[in-house]
């Protein structure tokens, strides 16, 4: 499955970024707790630069415990600030208002040394489409100030949102990078929703899947869909599922279409298991 994909709003994102940088304070860098290898868009570390950074372990609840663990050491030792977070039921927040007042101290203090007192922390928001920086910013907005959306690409523009806690954000719309030369950070990103499934051959991609799972987490797949994967392909066993899910077609023929779109969206939703999918040492 070839994945290659750079449509040309992602490159006046990038511009539009750029741009914007100096009117803020500190990045907040979504990534997937998931993949936050895949997630993590390598030109990001050349458009911030030195500007102070939080990197939002976000969709937390979704990943291993373990996992997010070992992302958050792994930050850690390359001095880098990060937290885990589930954005859509705001656990994380209070963390993420620390890690930003202690980002920010040093501008905060240049500030107020020219009188300016209690002036609005100002964050710019970052992530591939899909990572949920909508979510967060209704999160820490309290009201519904952007749209979201479970499909990448809902925010179309910049825009600024004030909240509570003396924060103002500014949202951009996901951006990826120009190619995806890695095939693994390709699944990866299909996987998760990053990449919109009208562009992608599901049924190769849940096939993969099927394959990722049955590899590294037999249990939580057998636990799911009860079905016997020893001696079985992967096909075998994605047809399987489709038969004890009623993926049946006329003439008894499985529907792949189907049962792609189970599997694609339970993985997605975490109902088949808390899974990452890569580790830092790795």
């Amino acid at each position: 499955m070839n994945i290659n994909w750079y449509p040309g709003h992602m490159k006046k994102t990038k511009e539009s970024i750029q741009k914007s940088l100096t009117m803020v304070d500190v990045v907040f860098e979504l990534i997937d707790a998931r993949i936050p290898f895949s997630s993590q868009n390598p030109i990001i570390d050349s458009i911030v630069g030195e500007k102070p950074r939080i990197i939002i372990l976000n969709k937390a609840d979704l990943a291993s415990n373990n996992g997010n663990k070992l992302w958050q050491e792994y930050f850690l030792n390359k001095g880098i600030k990060s937290l885990t977070m589930d954005a859509l039921e705001g656990k994380g927040i209070d963390k993420l208002q620390q890690l930003s007042y202690e980002a920010t101290e040093k501008r905060r203090l240049a500030y107020e040394k020219r009188g300016v007192i209690n002036r609005p922390t100002r964050a710019m928001i970052l992530g591939i489409p899909n990572v949920g920086k909508s979510t967060l910013i209704n999160s820490l907005s309290g009201r519904k100030g952007a749209k979201t959306g479970n499909r990448p690409g809902v925010t179309k523009s910049n825009q600024w949102i004030k909240t509570k806690a003396n924060l103002e954000l500014l949202d951009t719309p996901g951006i990826l990078w120009p190619k995806f030369e890695d095939k693994e950070v390709a699944l990866n990103l299909a996987f998760t929703g990053a990449i919109k499934d009208e562009i992608l051959d599901t049924e190769t991609l849940a096939l993969k899947l099927v394959e990722r799972l049955a590899k590294y987490f037999p249990n939580l797949l057998n636990n799911r869909y009860n079905v016997e994967l020893e001696g079985k392909s992967y096909l075998e066993v994605m047809e399987n599922i489709g038969r004890k899910r009623g993926c049946i077609i006329k003439g008894g023929e499985i529907d792949y279409t189907k049962v792609s779109s189970i599997l694609l969206d339970e993985f997605r939703k975490g109902i088949i298991g808390k899974i990452t999918l890569e580790f830092p040492e790795e």
